[in-house]
């Protein structure tokens, strides 16, 4: 209890304000700041959760998506912003990437925001092309320590989770796969289906179709538990890399300094508006689990996954272009 006390002050939750303010609250639209192009998972995570949100505190949340520079382009208009609840971030685990992936932020990851709540995780599913005599992770280790260096996976970009997602394969198995970044998953997935590339680790919902017509071999979940979409898929830990994980997570972030009060009513709503049951089925239908958390602990999330995925950057030898 003391440590996420601690955690929670360092990251701006100790702000206090008179109660009324957060019962007026919010008064006018609250501005949602996505890190992504539209029609990514950000984009589809969020734009039905906003509704709910509206629908709950009377107020817009309208969706603004600035993509750039790995989602830092976003999470910088967010830091600068007014710490009064009606600019929010929805960000995703390349904020906590970014630091080791970068030599110098604009903002400070740990000091610069308030964490609201998660909202999702969502787990990769690493696919290759049917031509590939690949049928599970064994099998791939065994090929790429035949053949080091032969064997390729496209990516979204140098150190996205894509990237850190094959790259932490090839260190816990200690074997060397060639890395082939495109610019977004999109044109990555596409060359995986058309032969042109091995292999990708990507969210579920964009290949979900390209599995079941038979044009992409589902060979993995990244996930700690099987996905409530491919439960026929094993996790990479349970293929015989035990400790092995890397989903992405989602959620809500305002600038550092937040009124409490203003913190705590957002949480409430997120968490039931995630907790219902039509949004519950979509996004699991989208590849995602529904997950949210307290300020706190979201804080923690973040701050533990800050030396993590520094761990995979230093091994991946990614730097941001």
């Amino acid at each position: 209890m003391k440590v996420i006390a601690t955690v929670g002050i360092a990251l701006g939750l100790c702000a206090v304000t008179p109660p009324v303010i957060a019962q007026t609250y919010p008064a006018k639209a609250v501005r949602v700041v996505i890190p992504f192009p539209p029609g990514g998972a950000a984009d589809t995570l969020i734009r039905p959760l906003t509704v709910k949100l509206a629908d709950a505190l009377g107020q817009q949340f309208v969706a603004d998506a600035r993509p750039g520079a790995n989602g830092n382009i976003a999470a910088e208009i967010v830091a600068r912003a007014p710490a009064d609840g009606y600019t929010l971030l929805f960000g995703n685990s390349s904020l906590p990437i970014s630091v080791s992936l970068y030599d110098k932020l604009s903002f400070d990851v740990t000091k610069d925001f308030t964490p609201v709540s998660m909202v999702a995780m969502t787990p990769s599913v690493l696919v290759v092309h049917p031509s590939l005599p690949i049928r599970n992770i064994k099998e791939l280790i065994a090929l790429a320590k035949k053949q080091p260096n032969k064997l390729n996976y496209a990516s979204g970009g140098v150190g996205n989770t894509m990237h850190l997602a094959a790259a932490l394969l090839d260190t816990m198995a200690g074997i060397q796969m060639t890395h082939v970044p495109y610019k977004g998953a999109g044109p990555a997935i596409v060359d995986v289906i058309a032969g042109q590339c091995d292999m990708v680790f990507v969210n579920i919902a964009p290949v979900l179709g390209h599995i079941r017509a038979g044009k992409a071999v589902p060979i993995a979940v990244t996930s700690k538990t099987r996905s409530s979409v491919l439960p026929e898929v094993p996790t990479v830990a349970e293929s015989g890399m035990p400790g092995y994980e890397s989903s992405t997570w989602y959620g809500f972030l305002g600038p550092a300094g937040m009124p409490r009060e203003i913190v705590m009513k957002l949480n409430a709503a997120i968490v039931t508006a995630v907790g219902g049951k039509d949004l519950r089925e979509r996004y699991i239908a989208l590849g995602a689990e529904p997950e949210t958390s307290t300020p706190d602990a979201f804080a923690a999330t973040i701050r533990n996954d800050i030396p993590a995925w520094a761990k995979v950057v230093k091994a991946a030898g990614a730097k941001a272009e």
